[in-house]
């Protein structure tokens, strides 16, 4: 049995991915608008712990949801997988597309932004996330376009092991310059058992972005591009 509706999938989870993409930028407009009055920018402004728990469980939540179109638009794992990165990628892309149209940010591609909370805050400049996930994009459609005419094909344990790697280095590109900032007022143990959150959370409002690590983003990027030169080159 092969994909029996692969275009019909594919244009409903674009439109997805494209809807859930400008459900996410309304919602950081309406945050911006009473946070950054003035426009967004560092240092951070103070954001009230239930407003702050409230946005680690949205963006769990916006994760679930993906894996939820994921998971409906394929028959087993690898499908699933491929249409999940699929889906984040259009999402993350487009977000940044609707912000721009919106209320014109960013202002450059190299514009730092807040990419995540979980499990510490990520950052970056806007043209790091839109390269993951044009990467993204790349990987779902070798997978789904050559499972199509291959049943039995899969990702092999060395190409999981480059995607894995690849991934873990990226996100630590993106915790990067975060976490250098916090180690420079906390060692790693104290950050573990600081008794008073609250101080963490006042730091976190000096935090003014310095540097991205791009030689450790592209070391990541390049295991990843590996791994999908590997999965194309099947027959």
């Amino acid at each position: 049995m092969k994909y029996p509706d692969l275009r019909r999938t594919f244009l409903w989870l674009t439109v997805f991915s494209i809807a859930m993409a400008y459900l996410e930028s309304a919602v950081v407009v309406y945050l911006r608008a009473i946070m950054y009055p003035g426009g967004f920018d560092f240092p951070l402004a103070i954001m009230q712990p239930g407003i702050a728990v409230t946005e680690v469980f949205r963006e769990a939540a916006t994760i679930v949801m993906l894996l939820g179109a994921g998971y409906l638009g394929g028959r087993n794992f690898i499908q699933r997988f491929a249409w999940f990165i699929y889906c984040f990628a259009v999402w993350d892309i487009f977000y940044y597309i609707f912000l721009k149209i919106l209320v014109n940010w960013p202002a450059s591609l190299m514009t730092w932004d807040i990419l995540f909370l979980i499990p510490t805050t990520w950052t970056g400049p806007v043209i790091a996330p839109v390269i993951v996930s044009f990467t993204m994009v790349l990987l779902a459609l070798v997978i789904i376009i050559r499972g199509k005419t291959h049943e039995s094909l899969g990702i092999n344990p060395g190409e999981w092991i480059l995607l894995i790697t690849g991934s873990i280095i990226i996100i630590l590109a993106f915790v990067w310059d975060y976490s250098a900032f916090l180690l420079r007022h906390y060692s790693f143990g104290e950050l573990l058992t600081l008794p008073d959150k609250n101080d963490l959370l006042e730091l976190s409002q000096q935090y003014i972005p310095e540097r991205f690590p791009w030689l450790i983003f592209a070391l990541g990027e390049m295991m990843i591009l590996l791994a999908i030169g590997f999965e194309n080159l099947k027959v």
